[in-house]
């Protein structure tokens, strides 16, 4: 299958949606466990994420893919949202749309958090240099774009146990296998350095069900959720405030455990 739309992609005006060259997927688990390792030491060396990603490959990702695009809906985001970063890093233009929206939230939290949605693709680009220009990666790098906005949708920080329920609730949009892997070994890895009766688990089994019953937020029109205001976005999307979470940060704290540094403290 060829559609032509502004995807900068191949040297004509067609776009394949799997490169002749793109290499097949491989299954590599104990490279998924080294990465990780190198993940709990440093949760903002998104580099290794990536690594983890590529080593648990998820079967079912181009048959996705491939559905998504076919569609109507897939044929019509290829036109209007060829390249997500323009619009998420464009904040004037995000500024005028109504307060309240989703927009204002985000990027008051990108500013906040010193964050960028270039930002994240220089880190997979250092990551993956080579570009294939076809629909699997087109498809592939909306799940990566949107990312950060699942933070805002979900209410779950950037602390350790916000970052393993947003895996998980992205695993309940997409079940690859790197998202579920990193979300639980997170979380056996912060009750293994902090001795609480936090409910670490519920918390990241709550997001995995919460985001399965959202629709996929990266085959959704980003343009249109952005202008949306955030709390009847979250209410048709079906996202309810996250309980387990908020009540693990306040258990945390009743221990003198600050949920944003907690690995950082002496067990």
């Amino acid at each position: 299958m060829k559609i032509k739309h502004d995807f900068p992609a191949s040297s004509d005006s067609e776009t394949p949606f799997i490169h002749p060259e793109r290499p097949a997927a491989r299954f590599r688990p104990l490279k998924a466990l080294h990465h990780f390792r190198e993940l709990i030491k440093d949760k903002e060396d998104t580099e290794q994420v990536f690594h983890i990603f590529e080593s648990l490959p998820r079967p079912g990702f181009r048959k996705d893919a491939r559905a998504f695009v076919e569609s109507d809906k897939g044929k019509a985001l290829l036109v209007s949202e060829p390249n997500l970063s323009g619009l998420l890093d464009d904040h004037e233009r995000l500024r005028r749309m109504p307060e309240g929206s989703l927009a204002h939230a985000y990027c008051d939290f990108m500013e906040k958090e010193g964050l960028s949605a270039a930002g994240l693709i220089a880190e997979y680009d250092r990551f993956s240099p080579q570009k294939y220009g076809d629909l699997v990666e087109w498809y592939g790098f909306r799940q990566r774009d949107t990312h950060d906005l699942l933070h805002i949708l979900t209410g779950y920080g950037r602390d350790a146990l916000g970052e393993a329920c947003v895996l998980a609730f992205t695993y309940g949009q997409n079940p690859a296998l790197a998202n579920v892997f990193i979300a639980y070994a997170a979380g056996l890895n912060m009750k293994k350095q902090v001795k609480s009766k936090a409910p670490i688990f519920k918390a990241i089994r709550e997001a995995q069900k919460m985001g399965k019953a959202c629709p996929r937020i990266n085959e959704e029109s980003i343009t249109d959720l952005l202008a949306q205001p955030l709390d009847a976005l979250r209410e048709r999307l079906h996202i309810k405030a996250p309980h387990f979470y908020h009540e693990a940060h306040a258990r945390f704290r009743a221990q003198e455990i600050d949920p944003y540094n907690m690995l950082a403290q002496p067990a």
